[in-house]
């Protein structure tokens, strides 16, 4: 059983968490079902039944995939009551299925995965394990003695504790799970968050008829699919659209792959002074990213800049690579800051004022001169990013003789 914190077309389930699960059931016996456990936040009963019987899940189920997807409501009583009933419809369906292991997505998923465990005896492995307590704390959403960062912290260092095994996103984070839970779990490997390469190829640059929709022609664009607050700088982030544009004039143009509303954005550009038709902002579904995203020149990675960050994998990075993007990224942030700093792949902020942004503009403007920049980057995600690599994970994690 995979269990996630996500909903089914949440990108984290289809780019960060279905590619990955042909890889688990080749590793076990011929015939062995895999069950998917999803968190729907915008599905009522009437949504979760049509999800179910769609014709994406029904394809998975040919391949052994089964998914199990239940509604999710903001921490409170009322998700404290889902979570029985979770925990009462999963416990059945491990004694029926006769289910051995428990393969949880995220720390949040891994502290379900922790108490079903607990109950039931079977094997806890932890997948992306990073921390998620902390960086709520770092990013203001929680406070150091709210309920919500004293529950998850002590669960995930109980998963910790309880894990057979566990696939972080970089090895740094057996330092960390050592320092702040008191131990690392026995099997441990590292993987990034890996990229489709064939999906997001260099081929999708520039696509003719996007670049005269939007009027692109001869513009220098800054492409970002994500959000701004929280984890992700907000202000700052258009502060550095606004040394851009009047570095560059009406020549820059910013692109962005974002959930915000129109009046979000709009307020974020009158705050930075941008000028009027900089910004755009368009949503599109996965499977269009490419397309959109290979509109850009360059990329950014506008992470606050926190010690946590040092143990996720953002995967907007990984993309940005495999389209051959330059990134602008703020410090320490996974292995990527490295990464861009040692292959010349972009600009890594080492402090977040202006006068860094300029620098960070003359770096991005020397390589979009070199003809090689591309052909290079793209290279770094195909070491780094390529699914080849997980698979080559899954298959080490699970021989090992602990299984």
């Amino acid at each position: 059983m995979v269990i996630t914190y996500w909903g089914f077309r949440d990108a984290l389930i289809q780019a960060y968490t279905l590619p990955y699960l042909p890889y688990i059931l080749e590793n076990h016996q011929k015939g062995t079902r895999l069950f998917l456990v999803t968190l729907e936040p915008h599905l009522d009963v009437k949504g979760l039944s049509k999800l179910r019987n769609s014709q994406e899940v029904r394809g998975l189920e040919n391949e052994g995939i089964y998914l199990l997807p239940f509604r999710y409501f903001p921490f409170g009583a009322k998700m404290m009551l889902q979570w029985i009933k979770i925990f009462y419809t999963l416990l059945k369906l491990i004694i029926k299925e006769k289910i051995h292991t428990l393969h949880t997505w995220c720390t949040p998923a891994g502290a379900a995965g922790y108490i079903l465990s607990l109950i039931t005896g079977k094997d806890l492995i932890l997948d992306s394990f990073e921390p998620h307590a902390e960086p709520m704390l770092e990013s203001y959403t929680w406070r150091k003695n709210s309920m919500a960062f004293r529950l998850l912290f002590f669960l995930e260092k109980q998963q910790a504790k309880r894990a057979k095994g566990a696939i972080a996103c970089v090895d740094a984070m057996k330092d960390y799970s050592l320092k702040k839970y008191g131990i690392v779990p026995p099997v441990f490997y590292a993987k990034p968050a890996c990229v489709d390469l064939g999906n997001f190829s260099p081929d999708k640059r520039k696509n003719s008829t996007l670049v005269k929709k939007f009027g692109y022609e001869q513009k220098i664009v800054c492409v970002y699919a994500g959000k701004f607050g929280g984890s992700y700088l907000g202000k700052e982030t258009f502060d550095f659209f606004k040394v851009a544009s009047d570095y560059w004039g009406d020549t820059f143009r910013v692109l962005l792959l974002s959930p915000h509303s129109d009046a979000e954005i709009e307020s974020y550009c009158k705050e930075s002074n941008l000028p009027g038709g900089v910004v755009k902002k368009v949503f599109v579904s996965h499977q269009d990213v490419p397309l959109y995203m290979g509109l850009g020149d360059f990329g950014i990675t506008p992470f606050v800049p926190v010690p946590s960050k040092r143990y996720g994998s953002p995967i907007k990075t990984g993309e940005y690579f495999a389209l051959g993007l330059p990134v602008v990224i703020t410090k320490d942030i996974s292995d990527d800051s490295d990464q861009i700093d040692k292959f010349n792949a972009g600009y890594v902020l080492e402090s977040i004022d202006k006068n860094e942004y300029s620098h960070a503009i003359e770096k991005i403007e020397a390589l979009l001169l070199d003809n090689e920049t591309k052909f290079r980057i793209r290279q770094l995600a195909e070491s780094t990013r390529n699914f080849s690599n997980a698979k080559d994970i899954y298959r080490l994690f699970y021989s090992d003789p602990l299984f």
